[in-house]
């Protein structure tokens, strides 16, 4: 009978199955992640398909809404697309920033739509103006307003950080945070997020 520690002494890395896992990086490269003689080794996929998206497709519908004042609300284009929601917060006015994203009510609420392309080097303050004069037009009529892109995260975030800089005269740090707290996922890119730190609205 073979003790504990003879088991042990035979046991060999070799006779340990060869193990895969496919990766997609960041960047949507796929990747085939093998373990051998103890290392990892990483090889492209044959799979790998062209053109390839650089991000992981959420299917997930993401319908949480940022309430950044009571008339001025943040979102994703799923709830810009989502009826039930759009009526649920009293929403009559929708600003859509977003780059392909169609308006899914016409005949139910007043849209503005500006096509941005969320890139650092897009000039988004040279947006603001228009963007101002829709919020302001909303908030006059009474309305509630919905700023959107695609995810709600930098484009339409950083419109209602510059509105607050603008009409509320709040420093950056202010109006990000306010922001950050009315829709935890706000995160302009690095280009928005240097423009809105140099923003002077009144100057």
């Amino acid at each position: 009978m073979h003790s504990l520690a003879n088991e042990i002494k035979a046991f060999s890395k070799a006779s340990l199955k060869k193990q895969s896992t496919r990766v997609t990086t960041i960047t949507g490269k796929r990747l085939i992640e093998t373990l051998r003689d103890a290392r990892v080794q990483l090889v492209e996929d044959p799979q790998q398909i062209d053109g390839a998206c650089g991000y992981v497709e959420d299917t997930s519908l993401d319908l949480k809404v940022g309430v950044v004042k009571p008339w001025l609300l943040l979102a994703s284009q799923d709830v810009a697309q989502d009826y039930e929601t759009l009526k649920h917060y009293k929403i009559s006015y929708i600003l859509n920033v977003g780059y392909g994203v169609e308006n899914a009510f016409p005949c139910e609420f007043i849209y503005k739509s500006i096509s941005i392309l969320d890139l650092p080097e897009t000039a988004i303050i040279s947006y603001f103006h228009e963007c101002f004069e829709f919020i302001e037009q909303a908030k006059a009529q009474n309305g509630v307003v919905l700023v959107h892109c695609n995810a709600g995260v930098s484009r339409s975030a950083s419109v209602v950080i510059g509105y607050l800089m603008c009409i509320y005269g709040l420093s950056f740090k202010d109006a990000f945070s306010v922001v950050k707290n009315a829709r935890q996922v706000t995160n302009p890119n690095p280009g928005f997020m240097e423009q809105l730190k140099n923003y002077q609205p009144n100057k």
